[in-house]
């Protein structure tokens, strides 16, 4: 059975993150969704690159998903942590065991819904000042459990890696990356 990901844009953000998470994962065979956080089309990313997505996320939020990835960027990032409705979800999948992944500030989203504590976690450098008390490690990519985070644009290949590991299949990704000329 394939599985099944939700991608949710929100306004502002980080294309690279997105757009090449949601490349590297359908290479993977995976079903990925995009999702608009406030359900209008296009969503603008953070260098005003506009995106449809597939759905709006409140069409979504009630489907059974294997994971769910937020991008980073700014202020979208922001935008997802506001989302009492996105906050839900998340808390819900964690509950379930299901992956949650974020990169570059979006950790913030999980650290909001109470997902990183006592987790190992990374995200873009700065932002890990504002959540006191976690375990920030500053490596590329970061998987403790269920939950997987990365550090930023230049971390993606590295993020997805360790997604797909989640999903189990992460044997899959040396041949995609070989392909893709994506150094080790």
């Amino acid at each position: 059975m394939t599985k099944k990901i939700l991608v949710v844009l929100a306004d502002g953000f980080e294309e690279i993150e997105a757009l090449g998470a949601v490349d590297v994962l359908r290479r993977l065979q995976l079903d990925v969704v995009t999702a608009s956080l406030n359900g209008k089309n296009p969503v603008s990313g953070a260098h005003r690159i506009l995106v449809d997505a597939d759905r709006p996320f409140a069409d979504c939020a009630k489907e059974d998903f294997d994971a769910v990835v937020l991008p980073g960027g700014m202020p979208g990032a922001e935008n997802l942590r506001q989302s009492a409705a996105l906050r839900d979800f998340l808390q819900t999948m964690a509950r379930q065991g299901k992956i949650v992944a974020a990169i570059c500030a979006a950790p913030m989203v999980l650290a909001n819904a109470g997902l990183l504590d006592g987790k190992r976690f990374t995200m873009y450098p700065g932002f890990e000042a504002f959540l006191h008390g976690l375990t920030y490690t500053s490596r590329a990519a970061e998987r403790d459990g269920n939950i997987v985070t990365g550090r930023g644009p230049g971390a993606l290949f590295d993020f997805c890696r360790e997604i797909a590991a989640a999903l189990g299949c992460g044997e899959k990704i040396p041949a995609l990356y070989e392909g893709m000329f994506v150094q080790k």
